[in-house]
């Protein structure tokens, strides 16, 4: 900081290279009315919450493309929640371009909250998320069409193999 800083309890003051009062030994402010601007990295450290930020990373979402991907990293920073995005692995992508699936990963202890806060559900046992059981209609609608294909290929055959 270039501007000078002064001491709140005897107020003498100090160049901007000091952190705290010579005289005292109390760390130094910026006199009243001088503004801090911060660095956009620097606000957005400040949204964070100290609770959100230890443990191992963990995989809480997926995204289509990197646009999807820093939606909901903004999601879970409005909730303080840090996030990070990082390129699905297996994905014959090269790194420059913004087209292919993402991960992103929390720490451990902001899963539940980062979970709650994008609507995802924690997944299963195996790793993989729960599975939801299908409606009976459609598993009817399923059976249905699975038999017609069989009777229709069954069909075919018969008739290229009829003299």
């Amino acid at each position: 900081m270039s501007s000078a800083l002064v001491c709140t309890s005897c107020g003498g003051s100090a160049d901007g290279d000091e952190r705290f009062c010579a005289a005292c030994g109390l760390p130094l402010v910026l006199p009243p009315g001088d503004e801090v601007t911060l660095t956009p990295a620097q606000e957005r450290a400040r949204k964070v919450r100290a609770s959100y930020a230890d443990g191992p990373l963990v995989r809480v979402a997926a995204a289509r493309h990197q646009a999807e991907a820093e939606f909901l990293q903004g999601l879970l920073l409005e909730e303080g929640i840090p996030s990070l995005v990082r390129r699905t692995g297996g994905f014959d992508v090269p790194d420059f371009l913004a087209a292919g699936p993402r991960d992103v990963l929390v720490p451990q202890s902001g899963e539940l909250a980062a979970r709650e806060a994008l609507g995802v559900e924690a997944p299963g046992p195996s790793g993989l998320p729960r599975r939801t059981t299908a409606r009976p209609w459609v598993r009817a609608l399923a059976g249905a069409l699975a038999v017609f294909v069989i009777a229709c290929v069954a069909a075919a055959v018969i008739a290229a193999t009829a003299p």
